[in-house]
């Protein structure tokens, strides 16, 4: 029993020694700075309706975005859309109604194109807000598609969503979520345009969407 002393020491020496050196830890968070998404209300135009349809929007978009860090991220949108009726119907003046008769379609379309910039905060777990800021091209065309004028709308919107992401690494993502937008600067449109315009707001309520995403 004389070394038992020591053998207590070494022990003590041992248990020490494992509790101060560093563990292992397991990863279990990816670092992906870069994604691209894209809404996927645009999907259903494409196989369900011809390309040159009336009611087709002819709707093309996608978003850019950087992760600054694990709340805010910057991204850049494209956005190119066709609008057979101003964009100002809302759903309680009977959006979808007006759609299917053809009361309010204008004597044409207008292809409204953009490049702009996005800020996306998150606020808790996957909840997110996003701000959207659009200078846009305008082309107003008639109904054979030959150039009538040309103009510019500022369109912004303010985003609430949800972000999900899945797969192996998490580099796949959806995010439901409903936007309200608005174009307080809307210049040099044509007065059989402007007339129709000019009876509904310049904003548009709650629209739902879903957008589907890769991060890498």
């Amino acid at each position: 029993m004389r070394n038992l002393p020591i053998i207590i020491l070494v022990i003590c020496t041992l248990s020490a020694s494992a509790q101060l050196s560093p563990k292992k830890e397991t990863k279990t968070t990816f670092d992906h700075k870069y994604r691209v998404s894209m809404p996927l209300i645009i999907v259903p135009q494409l196989f369900t309706k011809s390309w040159d349809d009336r009611t087709n929007t002819q709707h093309i978009e996608l978003h850019f975005k950087y992760e600054l860090d694990a709340k805010n991220i910057v991204g850049v949108k494209f956005a190119s859309w066709r609008l057979f009726q101003p964009m100002g119907i809302l759903w309680w003046d009977g959006l979808l109604d007006k759609v299917e008769s053809g009361t309010e379609y204008y004597p044409g379309y207008v292809r409204e194109t953009g490049l702009g910039v996005s800020y996306q905060r998150m606020l808790w777990k996957g909840l997110f807000t996003t701000a959207e800021v659009l200078p846009q091209y305008k082309t107003y065309l008639d109904l054979d598609n030959n150039k009538i004028d040309n103009g510019f709308k500022l369109y912004t919107s303010l985003h609430l969503g949800y972000h999900w992401a899945f797969g192996k690494k998490k580099q796949f993502f959806v995010e439901p979520q409903i936007h309200c937008q608005t174009w307080l600067i809307d210049t040099n449109t044509p007065s059989e345009f402007k007339e129709l315009d000019n009876r509904w707001a310049n904003y548009f309520l709650f629209e739902p969407n879903l957008y589907f995403g890769i991060k890498f």
